[in-house]
């Protein structure tokens, strides 16, 4: 372990994130709203955001906000563009006024992108057919990459305008960076291809561009894969040496660790039950029989315990000096406190603050409550309507935006 490990964390003490001090180490992780029907702000997205932070946590992380039109993951979701300013702007003053600080997660979904509500073409680093959107994704060009990078520069700039405290920088899931870097799904020969060197040049050049818009007026984070859990995918071995060079470059201020892949096994992030019946029901046909025939190849079952992610986050741990965000089965105060004692400077929270916004008000109160969360993953689904917990029904919907 090359840091100091003399001393953990009380994860409810003030802490310093780059230029920012958060009034925990307790981080809402970003987690699809389905609130912004018109890719702008609305009152529920506000609400969304506003009961963690009225419950506790030292920051939200607001997902997701796209660099550019043909980066959502669907046609409906926020990018950031000057006309989505004011909204966002309301939507940051809302939060500072719960004590909280917020973040906004940008990037471009690359092959995970919905070609078809977006009405843009996706980029991939090889042609690739998404069965969700049944539309290909071409082959992006080297313009393409600077075209992408300058996006993500100029959205991290529109966050300072609206407010943020921090943007997080998505190099995960098999989006475009994260399918750069993975051996499966990037078989170019150019200088974006081959060795590792090649392929973390999206990624690298990124969070370069971001980091030299922004200075240090804002924080800079990045959510990167440890592992895609899928055969050829992105190896954990890969992935630290990635984050080795992200660190020797200087631009980010923290790195979540994240895992799993958004077109082939999402439930390598989420562990527990996988709802496939409800997710088919999100479809319409001739999607929804496809899913309920194949869908337990693409969700598959993996067993839930807390702090899931922490044996191979550990493996980062011991390598890396930079800060590091543990994802994965936070619930209560005695995870959140071994997080602390293995080194990890901030833990990151899901589904368990979506069934209960006000749980660290709770937590911080009493360390013995539990999360009532039983990760029955039936949130999943409602990505594509309104994002909620179907056991609290929390948050519900506060407008007819969804």
């Amino acid at each position: 372990m090359l840091g100091d490990m003399t001393a953990p964390h009380d994860v409810f003490a003030p802490a310093t994130l780059g230029p920012l001090t958060l009034r925990n180490r307790i981080i809402k992780a970003a987690t699809f709203e389905a609130a912004t029907p018109d890719a702008l702000v609305t009152e529920d997205l506000i609400t969304y955001h506003r009961l963690p932070a009225a419950g506790g946590v030292g920051m939200t992380t607001v997902a997701y906000c796209a660099v550019a039109p043909g980066g959502r993951t669907d046609g409906w979701q926020l990018w950031m563009r000057p006309e989505a300013v004011p909204g966002l702007r309301r939507l940051t003053d809302a939060i500072h006024a719960e004590g909280a600080a917020i973040s906004a997660q940008i990037g471009h979904a690359g092959p995970v992108a919905n070609a078809r509500t977006n009405k843009a073409t996706a980029l991939a680093p090889m042609r690739f057919f998404n069965p969700l959107s049944m539309r290909f994704a071409r082959k992006a060009t080297a313009d393409d990459i600077r075209d992408v990078t300058a996006a993500h520069a100029n959205a991290a700039r529109l966050a300072i305008e609206s407010g943020f405290d921090a943007v997080e920088i998505h190099l995960g899931h098999n989006y475009l960076a994260s399918a750069f870097l993975s051996p499966m799904l990037n078989r170019r020969t150019d200088e974006f291809g081959g060795s590792l060197e090649n392929r973390a040049k999206v990624a690298r050049g990124v969070v370069r561009a971001v980091r030299d818009a922004v200075g240090s007026q804002i924080a800079v984070t990045a959510k990167l894969n440890m592992s895609d859990g899928v055969r050829g995918g992105i190896p954990i071995e890969e992935s630290l040496q990635t984050a080795k060079w992200l660190e020797q470059d200087g631009g980010l201020d923290a790195l979540e660790l994240t895992a799993g892949s958004s077109l082939v096994n999402p439930m390598y992030l989420f562990r527990g039950d996988a709802p496939v019946k409800e997710f088919a029901g999100a479809f319409a046909p001739p999607l929804r029989w496809g899913i309920r025939m194949t869908g337990k190849k693409f969700l598959r079952e993996y067993p839930y315990q807390e702090a899931y992610l922490m044996r191979d986050a550990k493996k980062f741990r011991d390598e890396l000096t930079l800060p590091l965000i543990l994802l994965g089965g936070i619930t209560n105060r005695e995870t959140m406190d071994r997080a602390m004692a293995e080194g990890f400077d901030f833990v990151a929270m899901g589904r368990a603050l979506l069934a209960e916004p006000n749980l660290l008000n709770r937590i911080k109160a009493d360390s013995s409550v539990k999360s009532i969360c039983d990760h029955c993953n039936l949130c999943m689904p409602t990505i594509y309507s309104h994002t909620y917990c179907v056991r609290t029904g929390s948050p519900s919907p506060v407008s007819s935006g969804r």
